[in-house]
């Protein structure tokens, strides 16, 4: 004889729901991800269907918090805003939110309410079958794909993935191409020279745009993007009018397109419009973030002028300080935030408080994209090439930073700082083989194998038995050596997939 609470286990683990999509607690700020969640609900930001998404990802937050009866609640609210905003066409967008009902009743020793969901999902599933190419509904790769995106950068892999399955079932459809796009810009460098012409991520972009002509967010978004091409200056400056027209109270839209100002060093005008979300009792770590570079900014010019008005110095490091603590304290796994405050401390002479902020920073460093850790490698080498008195360990950050997404700002600001130690140091010591170290690893990470050696090998003669500098060396001759067999090989045209990701069939950009 069956046991009932066993059956009805085996039909939830069936079911499309955020418990069985392997979001694990451990990769979630839950703190952040709640207070982020409740001023999108308060503010109602988001395009059509927005609000319902906030209400179902902040009734998950809420279960993993322990407090089921608000996670019901919550998803109740949700329910109701989705029949709202599609009417008729709403059952295909409730398989998931009815798949977390029946488990958030399984959880509270419902079975009888747990069942009745579970019938629900499968009374939908025969009226509407899916299509005999997929298993799921696009709705529910949709779904999938936006759960991904917003619960953790960790997860952005899954939700490219996700929004493209949504994509090639559904390839004009608005939703799944804003996804998309957003995915692509938020995984994809800013860097204009990796792709012969317009990036993917621009390329979806402009398709997402396509589709969806008045979303504000697309718009600055794409401005950001254009902004690295000199020739498109003027339609990313009509992209940033117009987004401001249709979404001036969108916490996200006023975001990014005051860091298109502050881009283009339009930094009073970048501080007003962040202000004045402030005034509207905006809540958002990033608002007070994108305010606190704005000010370091002001610093930082002001310390390049050859007699420094040293009270403005201050005023500007104190409102970034007081920026990026806030910033901090409403999202505390903030690490970009973190790293700069950090080394506002020790710039103003707090080196130990400096010096435990990075370490809590470097803790939490792993499942952070690439592009942070290159942002936190580079501020903790500064940090500890100037303010700690630790240059050898300055040098192996800035080296680190040095490996990682190249033609970023960052890696160009480490190419810089260590070209310039290196050959200051060679101007009073010919036979430093540290500073040849350093140019061997700056021409390797600029492709200028052929030099990396020469650096190499000047390095080794100086410092014969260097373990770094014996593996740098034999790494570049095989690469040397596989590149003359390469050349001469028959040539072959590159195909365009070499170029760009590719997803698939329409959904491609």
């Amino acid at each position: 004889m069956s046991d009932p609470g066993k059956d009805l286990h085996r039909r939830l683990q069936q079911l499309q729901s955020r418990f069985t999509w392997d979001l694990k607690k451990e990769d979630l700020e839950l703190d952040d991800l709640s207070k982020q969640l409740q001023h999108d609900i308060d503010l109602q930001l988001g395009q059509r269907g927005a609000l319902a998404h906030s209400y179902r990802f902040l009734s998950y937050v809420r279960y993993l918090q322990g407090k089921p009866e608000e996670a019901l609640s919550l998803l109740t609210e949700s329910e109701e805003k989705t029949r709202e905003c599609y009417g008729g066409e709403s059952e295909l967008r409730l398989i998931v939110t009815y798949g977390d009902l029946a488990w958030l009743k399984y959880h509270t020793k419902d079975y009888v309410q747990s069942q009745t969901y579970c019938q629900r999902v499968e009374d939908i599933l025969v009226k509407h079958p899916p299509d005999s190419s997929t298993d799921l509904h696009p709705e529910v790769y949709g779904e999938k794909g936006w759960t991904f995106l917003k619960f953790s950068s960790s997860y952005y892999t899954k939700a490219e993935e996700y929004f493209c399955k949504a994509l090639e079932l559904q390839p004009d459809d608005w939703e799944w191409n804003t996804g998309y796009a957003i995915v692509l810009y938020r995984t994809e460098q800013n860097v204009s020279d990796w792709y012969p012409e317009e990036s993917p991520a621009t390329k979806q972009l402009r398709q997402a745009l396509e589709k969806n002509p008045d979303d504000g967010v697309l718009m600055s978004l794409l401005a950001l993007k254009l902004v690295h091409d000199e020739n498109k200056h003027t339609e990313a400056k009509g992209l940033v009018k117009k987004a401001l027209e249709v979404g001036q109270d969108n916490t996200q839209v006023t975001r990014y397109v005051a860091k298109y100002l502050r881009n283009q060093n339009q930094l009073d005008e970048s501080i007003d419009l962040l202000k004045s979300m402030l005034e509207k009792k905006s809540q958002s770590s990033f608002i007070h973030h994108q305010l606190a570079l704005c000010y370091e900014k002001k610093k930082n010019k002001l310390l390049g002028r050859r007699v420094r008005p040293e009270s403005e110095v201050q005023h500007w490091t104190r409102l970034c300080i007081q920026h990026l603590e806030e910033s901090v304290r409403l999202k505390k796994g903030f690490n970009a935030a973190k790293a700069l405050l950090a080394l506002q401390y020790a710039q103003n002479f707090e080196r130990r408080r400096a010096q435990q902020m990075f370490d809590d920073v470097l803790l939490t460093l792993e499942d952070e994209p690439l592009s942070i850790r290159q942002y936190v490698y580079r501020y903790y080498a500064e940090f500890c090439y100037y303010h700690a008195n630790q240059k050898d360990l300055g040098l192996t950050y800035y080296k680190k930073a040095l490996k990682i997404c190249i033609n970023t700002s960052h890696w160009k600001h480490c190419v810089k700082k260590l070209t310039t130690i290196a050959e200051g140091r060679l101007k009073t010591n010919r036979r430093d083989a540290t500073s040849y170290g350093i140019l061997g690893a700056v021409a390797r990470a600029e492709g200028n194998r052929s030099r990396a050696v020469r650096n190499y090998e000047r390095a080794l003669e100086i410092d014969a038995n260097n373990d770094e500098y014996l593996s740098a060396l034999w790494e570049l001759r095989l690469d040397l050596t596989a590149h003359r067999e390469e050349k001469d090989r028959p040539e072959e045209k590159l195909p365009e997939a070499a170029y760009e990701k590719v997803c698939t069939r329409n959904a491609t950009v």
